[in-house]
C-alpha cells in the first residue's frame, strides 16, 4: 500500500474529512463515518452519510449525485470499472455496493491468485435501495427504481421496476 494512501485511510481524523466535504462539495458525512479522502472520490451538494458507513474510492471512481441519502451501517467501494450513484437515491441500512469480483475461470488456481475483475456499477436518479440490498460488480439499476429489502442485484433493473429476490427479479412496474 502506497504511503500517501495509509496517510489517507488512517491518520486523517475524521472531523477534518467531514469538514472538508462539508465546506468542498455542501455534503453531510458523519465524522462517525469512513471515507476516504481521494481524488477519485465526488459527491454532490446536500447529500447525507450516516454513521458507521464505510465508503472507499481508492481504485476507481465513485460519483455520489446530489440530494442522496446513504443510511447506517452501509459499505460502498468502487473499482477500476467505476461506481455511479444518481441524484435523490435513497441508500437504507446495511447496504453492500461492491464494484468489483474475483476472477474464478480456472478451477486449478486459487481464487486469490487469479485476480480481481471490475465492470462497474451504475445506479440511476431517484432509486430506493431497501436495507439489506447488496449491489454486486456489473449491475445496472435505471432510474426510478425500487429495490425490496435483502434483494441481490447482479443485472440490470429496467426504469421504474419495483424489484425483489436474490437474485432481483422484476416484480412491479410503477406507473
Amino acid at each position: 500500500m502506497k504511503a500517501s494512501k495509509i496517510v489517507r485511510r488512517f491518520l486523517v481524523p475524521s472531523p477534518v474529512i467531514t469538514l472538508f466535504y462539508l465546506v468542498k462539495s455542501g455534503a453531510k458525512i458523519s465524522p462517525k463515518a469512513e471515507v476516504e479522502l481521494s481524488s477519485f472520490f465526488t459527491i454532490g451538494r446536500q447529500s447525507v452519510i450516516s454513521s458507521f458507513t464505510k465508503i472507499k474510492a481508492s481504485e476507481g471512481p465513485l460519483k455520489i449525485g446530489s440530494n442522496v441519502s446513504i443510511s447506517t451501517g452501509c459499505f460502498i467501494s468502487s473499482h477500476t470499472g467505476g461506481l455511479e450513484i444518481g441524484d435523490y437515491c435513497l441508500i437504507g441500512p446495511n447496504v453492500t455496493i461492491v464494484g468489483n469480483n474475483y476472477n474464478y475461470s480456472k478451477i486449478d488456481v486459487p481464487l486469490e491468485q487469479q485476480g480481481i475483475i471490475s465492470k462497474g456499477i451504475k445506479i440511476g436518479k431517484n432509486v430506493w435501495l431497501g436495507a439489506g440490498v447488496c449491489v454486486l460488480d456489473g449491475a445496472t439499476i435505471e432510474d426510478n427504481c425500487i429495490i425490496t429489502p435483502n434483494s441481490v442485484v447482479s443485472s440490470n433493473i429496467p426504469a421504474g421496476a419495483i424489484a425483489s429476490g436474490q437474485p432481483a427479479k422484476v416484480i412491479f412496474k410503477r406507473r
